[in-house]
């Protein structure tokens, strides 16, 4: 695959949220040395405490975000797909970083530089408060993440997650998103996931496919994921 000009990383930014609403004209400091490059499937991209210069742009491919235990155990935080970035908090903070990126397919990333990102930031202060709006958002994501986690069943983690991500009423599953990547998500192992998937099915809140999940009872699956 051809490797993408910065003027497609122009458009691509102006999907994301982030950058979304902002011109070519501005956002065109901000990639002129941004740099590209490629990883295969099960690389890991950047680790856990390691200090980046920059944010990453996911261009194509899915990434996996994790935590990984001494024991080799890992907390799914978020899969990314093409559009999405991470790393947003070394913008701001020279803070290693929290967690691991992995991965789950060959991957095509955009490194932007951070001192890029800092430049704007002094110049256009509706970027920066745009910016700041969208990282509360993500910290909310956050503080959900663990409550679910801590005050939610299996069941009802899984509820919250098939509502979250699936669009029109279908989560679709990429080859990599197996049972155990699901259960790395949900903070439990994929016996217990298998069973909650059938339960679920058996209930008539969804169907289950190969490559899909189709949700048949929204209003189901809404009140098993307030369940504490």
């Amino acid at each position: 695959m051809p490797t993408p000009t910065k003027a497609q990383l122009i458009t691509a930014l102006q999907a994301n949220p982030f950058f979304a609403d902002f011109s070519d004209t501005i956002l065109q400091p901000l990639v002129q040395d941004a740099l590209y490059r490629t990883y295969a499937t099960g690389e890991i991209i950047v680790a856990e405490g390691e200090l980046l210069s920059g944010l990453y742009f996911l261009q194509s491919g899915w990434l996996k975000v994790v935590k990984i235990s001494q024991g080799g155990r890992e907390q799914v935080i978020r899969f990314l797909e093409p559009g999405e970035t991470f790393n947003e908090i070394g913008m701001f903070a020279n803070q290693p970083l929290p967690a691991t990126a992995i991965a789950l397919e060959a991957a095509g990333i955009w490194l932007i530089r951070k001192d890029s990102i800092q430049q704007l930031l002094r110049e256009q202060p509706q970027f920066a408060e745009h910016l700041i709006a969208k990282l509360s958002s993500r910290l909310l994501y956050l503080v959900s993440l663990i409550s679910d986690l801590s005050l939610l069943p299996v069941s009802g983690r899984l509820a919250h997650l098939l509502l979250t991500d699936a669009k029109d009423g279908v989560l679709d599953r990429p080859r990599w998103y197996t049972q155990a990547e699901m259960a790395a998500r949900l903070g439990t192992v994929p016996d217990v996931v298998q069973r909650a998937l059938r339960q679920l099915e058996k209930d008539g809140l969804i169907t289950v496919q190969r490559s899909t999940i189709h949700i048949i009872d929204r209003a189901g699956l809404m009140q098993l994921a307030k369940q504490s």
